[in-house]
């Protein structure tokens, strides 16, 4: 084939001559490219064939295949060194070459290079299976030239390819290349790629949101769908005895009841001191005797001494236990508060209960199913008010939390019930009160009972229901301490407070945020303790009660609304119950255990 080349153009270099061109734009067989690719092959010298005529009619049957043994010509393409342009990277434009070139191959194609720093177009012949300055071209089958940019070895450049007859003189960029473009892709196509998954965000945050909505709603409905009463052995409380002292003594049997007409600002009321019952953080508990005016009668009561030094302490406490709207069944009976200025103290004093607090009487004493339902009905009856708005009556009253609800804070009475003592870090939940002033109420309680929030000092101070849910908390650390201490559960253990072993005697704050913050512990409900079914919605209600979250907790009306309903099941759980659990029929009081 290499032999016939030379016959041919010598041929139409006479057929040629004098001969005018057919058009202004003549079409020439370029051989520059092919020496530039193809160093290799047997080309003729450039000088002779660097721009040949194709208007020989030899070209022509060439290019239409019409002579047999020789190669067909299949491709024209414009083929220029750098050309000045009008490209300015948008639209379409000319690349304004005026030689076209015949490809030495079939299997190459037409390629355009514009390079936009100097905005000139060179045009070519290239095969595409070989890379052209480091880049191989993936979009030839194309009839039209389409610009895309590419890195390459000399730069950004842009290039386009096709198969159509001089198909790279019309050059077409897309919208938007230039500077920038290539960025601006890469942004779109992370917004988009991120699209599902903001998507996906968005749909979490909205379903927990209607979770937490759909819950709350729910828990306002239970409290509110029957009146809170109590249904005990002494049926429901009326209103007019609200202000009823339960007192017990030794050596009388009279009733206080007109303790609540004594004059706070007479001298102070003959009582003699007996003996020590409690200590506290910053004050001393006494058994004491009341004498009635000029008899030997008298009643015992409980006088609860500060020293000097804790007068905060005193009248905050006095301040709470003063608050009319405070008596209930539930509330320790507040009589009335001295300064004793000769002794440099000052006097709480308060009804008497000789079974002392809930952590002495469940370390004593090992209780049944019935003692745990009064003892724990009671309990949270009692946190209920306290959190509550308005009285038994339906009169508005400012909630009150409680702050430090321990089990050494509840006292029990004689028919087993219980009742909350100890206001000194008690807070009023006043509508006077400023964000401030709660910011500045502090982290206080005892570490043991401190709910997750309180030890990382992180309440919502916006919401006063976040202040109550830290009582909840704590109520359910109680509410385990007597579960924990009935024999419905099966075999009992010695008493332990909440987190027993794993934390020393008197925690502090960090040991405690290392256990219930780092680690998410809570005591260990055993599965034997869900054997029994009254048991298992006690401890149901523990869970929900103790609740990381806050606003996942149960409110204190709701538990008591529960246990509630548990007394108007009572007799469904005992025909469920085991016989060696089953209910006892009357409302008797704990088994003795004694240790």
């Amino acid at each position: 084939m290499g032999i016939l080349k030379w016959p041919v153009h010598l041929i139409c270099m006479f057929l040629d001559l004098g001969r005018k061109p057919e058009s202004s734009k003549e079409t020439h067989v370029d051989t520059r490219n092919m020496w530039k690719l193809y160093p290799d092959r047997d080309l003729p010298p450039i000088n002779v064939l660097t721009t040949k005529p194709l208007c020989c009619p030899v070209y022509k049957l060439l290019r239409r295949g019409m002579v047999p043994g020789i190669f067909k010509l299949t491709r024209l393409c414009k083929f220029c060194d750098r050309e000045p342009s009008s490209c300015n990277g948008t639209g379409t434009c000319q690349a304004n070459c005026s030689i076209t070139s015949i490809c030495e191959r079939s299997d190459e194609v037409c390629v355009a290079i514009w390079y936009e720093g100097n905005q000139t177009v060179e045009t070519v012949c290239h095969l595409p299976s070989k890379p052209m300055y480091g880049v191989h071209l993936d979009d030839y089958n194309s009839s039209t030239c389409e610009m895309k940019e590419y890195k390459t070895d000399s730069g950004q450049l842009f290039i386009c390819s096709c198969i159509g007859e001089e198909c790279n003189e019309n050059l077409v960029f897309p919208h938007n290349i230039g500077p920038g473009a290539i960025e601006n892709q890469v942004v779109s196509v992370i917004l988009v790629s991120l699209l599902p998954l903001l998507v996906l965000a968005i749909l979490v945050v909205a379903s927990f949101y209607w979770y937490r909505i759909q819950r709350r709603r729910k828990l306002n409905q239970w409290e509110t769908k029957k009146p809170l009463k109590r249904k005990g052995p002494k049926g429901p409380l009326d209103c007019s005895d609200a202000c009823a002292i339960m007192m017990d003594d030794d050596r009388s049997d009279s009733s206080s009841t007109h303790a609540n007409s004594l004059n706070h600002n007479t001298e102070p009321l003959p009582i003699e001191l007996d003996l020590q019952v409690g200590k506290g953080r910053f004050a001393e508990v006494y058994k004491a005797k009341l004498k009635q005016s000029s008899s030997e009668q008298f009643e015992t009561v409980a006088v609860k001494i500060f020293p000097y030094e804790e007068y905060a302490s005193w009248k905050n406490e006095k301040d709470i236990f003063s608050d009319i709207d405070l008596k209930h069944e539930n509330v320790l009976h507040f009589l009335t508060a001295e300064e004793r200025k000769v002794e440099k103290q000052y006097w709480l004093i308060t009804a008497y209960h000789s079974r002392g607090n809930l952590q002495e009487y469940l370390t004593r004493h090992v209780i049944s199913w019935e003692d745990l339902r009064l003892l724990g009905g009671s309990l949270v009856r009692g946190v209920a008010h306290l959190h509550s708005d308005h009285t038994l009556c339906g009169r508005p009253k400012v909630p009150i939390i409680h702050r430090d609800l321990k089990s050494s804070n509840i006292l029990v009475k004689n028919d087993l019930t219980c009742c909350l003592c100890d206001f000194g870090l008690g807070l009023r939940l006043d509508n006077s009160l400023s964000v401030d002033d709660l910011a500045n109420s502090g982290q206080v309680g005892t570490a043991r009972y401190m709910a997750p929030e309180v030890l990382e000092s992180r309440i919502n101070l916006e919401n006063i229901e976040s202040f109550k849910q830290t009582d909840v908390y704590s109520m359910a650390l109680v509410l385990w301490e007597l579960t924990s201490r009935c024999n419905a559960i099966g075999e009992v253990k010695d008493y332990e407070p909440p987190f027993g072993s794993k934390v020393r005697e008197h925690p502090c704050v960090e040991s405690m945020k290392d256990n219930v913050l780092r680690d998410r512990g809570r005591p260990e409900i055993p599965n034997s303790w869900t054997k029994h079914p009254g048991v298992a919605l006690v401890c149901a209600t523990i869970n929900e009660c103790w609740d990381h979250d806050p606003e996942a907790r149960l409110t204190a009306q709701c538990v008591a609304e529960r246990f509630r309903e548990m007394d108007d099941e009572l007799d469904k759980l005992s025909t469920r119950s085991s016989s060696a659990e089953k209910i006892p029929e009357d409302c008797s009081v704990s088994v003795s255990d004694d240790k």
